[in-house]
């Protein structure tokens, strides 16, 4: 069966979440496993990586994140840092094209200011070069860690109340939704966690309090438009309450 073969039922084409995210786990074990260099892993995700935002965007998603580089990453040898820089600049150049047939815009999320200022440059360009687009926006989180984001957002807030330009009573979720990094985006309403680990690994921490949850075992190179639209057809089975009955 081609990839193009495999449909949404007509449950899940009606019930298609605005907005998806995506920890993408287990490009490291992918490599292992055949006995590969884990870098190995990182290059074919990106066969996934494109294999999903194609996916998600023929079938009316709003918004992709992608948990691309987390700040705990930085903690990684130097020499795998270094090529996952050097394929992240790669993906953002050689990519344009792509993501311009299937009008992909581009935006990030994290600490961009710790990237490497190669990949700073790219990131710009092509942001620029995506940014007439109105499909799907594709939302990179790099140098990323949900923690850092709400200090962050805290001291935007503390600064503001101590200047007397935000009165401390007035805090509330939205005054705080405002200083997050996400602020124009709607909150995810699927979180997607490939190679079968149980845990949101500092993604999003405020921003998923009420996202459903689909955990596959399936290694992140092997996810592509199948598994994608099986995590679909699973939120179509889930029954959003909010809290309510």
């Amino acid at each position: 069966m081609t990839a193009h073969a495999v449909q949404l039922s007509p449950q899940a084409k009606a019930a298609i979440p605005v907005h998806v995210a995506i920890i993408m786990d287990g490009n490291g074990r992918w490599a292992k496993q055949r006995g590969l260099p884990r870098v190995e892993g990182h290059r074919n995700g990106v066969e996934s990586v494109r294999a999903v935002v194609r996916s998600a965007g023929e079938v009316g998603v709003k918004y992709l994140t992608l948990y691309a580089f987390s700040v705990e990453n930085w903690n990684r040898p130097k020499d795998e840092v270094d090529t996952l820089m050097k394929y992240l600049a790669r993906f953002l150049k050689n990519e344009i094209g792509e993501l311009t047939r299937n009008n992909v815009r581009l935006e990030v999320i994290g600490q961009i200011y710790r990237l490497p200022e190669f990949v700073q440059e790219q990131l710009a360009k092509t942001r620029e070069a995506l940014s007439k687009h109105n499909g799907l926006t594709l939302i990179l989180a790099l140098s990323y860690g949900g923690r850092q984001e709400i200090v962050e957002a805290v001291r935007s807030i503390a600064k503001k109340a101590k200047e007397g330009r935000l009165d401390p009573a007035e805090i509330n979720e939205l005054a705080i939704a405002q200083h997050l990094y996400t602020q124009q985006f709607p909150d995810p309403d699927l979180l997607i966690r490939t190679s079968g680990e149980m845990r949101v690994s500092n993604f999003l921490l405020w921003q998923i309090s009420y996202a459903e949850f689909v955990v596959t075992p399936t290694l992140w190179p092997d996810f592509r438009r199948a598994e994608f639209f099986g995590a679909l057809e699973e939120y179509t089975r889930r029954h959003r309450r909010f809290g309510a009955l």
